[in-house]
């Protein structure tokens, strides 16, 4: 199925692709791999979230910084690629949560990411994960996502 496609079903819209917000560039492209940046979840330039999870933050609000930080993600990908239909596997991804002192499911956080990347890509969005604990994350952002994609070479 085509993935534009895929996103309507879904009820998704993605975003304008993020400028970075320091020194670094949002993706660079080695052969057939993209390595994506970081990618906090931004709405128009703004985290509508900030802290960290457990403490002033609740596990669904993590869960939903998480997908917009996925289409920020994705919308780098389309912006380098022209369509998310040049994927051709998600390769790995890592999910940086803003976690308080005690708070363990860091995965079910990542999962909000790994969940939408199957709905949108089916096999090909299987991938191998980090979730991983942070005290704190830039701009105190709640998450931070960053990611490896397989795309066509034909681009």
């Amino acid at each position: 199925m085509d993935v534009d496609e895929r996103l309507k079903d879904l009820g998704l819209t993605l975003p304008q692709a993020p400028n970075p917000v320091a020194t670094y560039v949002p993706v660079i492209r080695s052969g057939n791999l993209l390595f994506l940046s970081g990618m906090i979840p931004l709405v128009e330039g703004k985290l509508p979230f900030t802290g960290r999870i457990g403490k002033s933050l609740t596990l669904e609000q993590g869960e939903e910084a998480t997908r917009i930080a996925l289409l920020n993600a994705l919308a780098v990908i389309q912006a380098e690629c022209g369509s998310l239909n040049q994927v051709e596997q998600i390769v790995r991804i890592a999910v940086h949560v803003a976690s308080a002192e005690g708070f363990t499911q860091q995965s079910i956080i990542a999962n909000a990411a790994s969940d939408l990347l199957v709905q949108i890509f089916g096999g090909v969005g299987r991938h191998a994960r980090l979730a991983l604990g942070a005290a704190i994350l830039p701009l105190d952002a709640p998450v931070e996502l960053e990611m490896i994609v397989q795309i066509g070479l034909g681009l």
